[in-house]
């Protein structure tokens, strides 16, 4: 599903990285803009090779792989200066008409063209959801470096409100500065299918924020089985064990939407979850949703869902178990879930995203910092 073009749109230079639901982002706005030329410049750990392929396909896009580590990866102070560097010689090499940054350092450029930067998570906000409390000291380099990228921005958008709050609370930026863009997908990859008795979840395993040793926890008491998919290695140290669910490790996208296609229920216990890509393409399969009660996720699929605290247990299993033995509230939940996947859709996105980047490359770069 694409945006048609008028005419040919703007060379754009975006940043993203293979760790998180940037990926999935990136490559589904690059395939629904077909008119404007994209740098891919990715950071952090490679992609693998199928995605590598999937965006070698796109005839738009010129995918550019950097040695260096993610913004909030230990030792990555040293590496900002030498990343920027190298973004700007991609920049200029490049002829590109603006830059659109999937983070916060790397919008600190000054290359003489207009710099977007996109909000998706952040490390203060993710430590006061997992923690309940700030950050300990040794995250105020980065903090420092997140301000300066988000005050030299020219434009900068969040996926929700909650995101917005975020930035507002942790780095004191002007929400007035901050436009709302929903994340979207295409809604016909992720077709309903004949649904099977399982409960599925979707994340990376080793990150405290998605909360799926919770659903490890509560497997014994419940009657269907539950599988998680995703990445139990973190990029910086070892590997998560869930022993009690069945973990399917990191899926293809056409695997992925198999899975969720034929799952009866989706649960995302998460304590933090700036948008939750896995939870819209689950609703766009027909799951019928348990979610973590939390802002972003209540902005969402609030009457599309069910909601539990992400830190009682007992909630959790009462409410998979009351969906588990109630097919008719399976099925309105699945519903009304999949009806609310359609306000997210990938074209959606991409014209909010072209008309931006159409109303950047008209005025001057370089906003003063407010």
């Amino acid at each position: 599903m694409t945006v048609a073009a008028r005419q040919y749109g703007p060379a754009v230079l975006m940043t993203a990285d293979a760790v998180g639901g940037v990926w999935s982002y990136a490559a589904t706005l690059c395939a629904a803009l077909p008119g404007i030329r994209f740098v891919l410049a990715v950071t952090g750990p490679p992609p693998g090779n199928s995605r590598r392929k999937s965006i070698e396909q796109l005839g738009n896009v010129t995918l550019e792989l950097g040695p260096y580590l993610l913004e909030w990866m230990e030792g990555a102070a040293a590496e900002l200066a030498p990343s920027r560097d190298w973004l700007a010689r991609l920049a200029r090499h490049r002829s590109v008409d603006l830059i659109h940054v999937n983070g916060y350092a790397h919008a600190a450029l000054d290359v003489g063209v207009p710099v977007l930067a996109v909000a998706h998570s952040d490390v203060l906000s993710w430590w006061a959801a997992v923690h309940r409390g700030p950050a300990p000291a040794r995250w105020e380099t980065y903090r420092q470096e997140v301000v300066t990228g988000l005050h030299a921005a020219d434009r900068i958008v969040a996926p929700t409100g909650a995101v917005r709050g975020d930035l507002q609370q942790h780095y004191g930026i002007d929400p007035r500065r901050i436009e709302i863009i929903p994340n979207g997908i295409d809604l016909n990859a992720h077709a309903p299918r004949p649904k099977r008795p399982v409960i599925l979840a979707a994340g990376r395993v080793w990150d405290q924020a998605k909360n799926l040793v919770l659903l490890d926890g509560i497997a014994p008491d419940l009657a269907w089985p539950i599988e998680i998919a995703g990445d139990a290695r973190h990029p910086e140290s070892g590997t998560t064990d869930l022993p009690r669910v069945r973990l399917l490790g990191r899926l293809g996208a056409a695997a992925m939407a198999r899975h969720l296609g034929e799952a009866a229920i989706f649960a995302a216990p998460a304590r933090y979850e700036p948008f939750g890509l896995g939870i819209l393409e689950a609703a766009a399969a027909g799951c019928a949703l348990v979610l973590g009660d939390i802002a972003s996720l209540r902005e969402n699929w609030d009457g599309a869902a069910l909601f539990a605290d992400p830190d009682d247990r007992e909630a959790w299993r009462a409410s998979l178990s009351l969906l588990i033995a109630n097919e008719s509230a399976r099925d309105r939940l699945a519903k009304a879930a999949r009806e609310r996947a359609e306000r997210f859709t990938a074209v959606g996105m991409a014209e909010r995203y072209a008309a931006l980047y159409r109303d950047l490359v008209r005025q001057p770069a370089g906003r003063a910092a407010t």
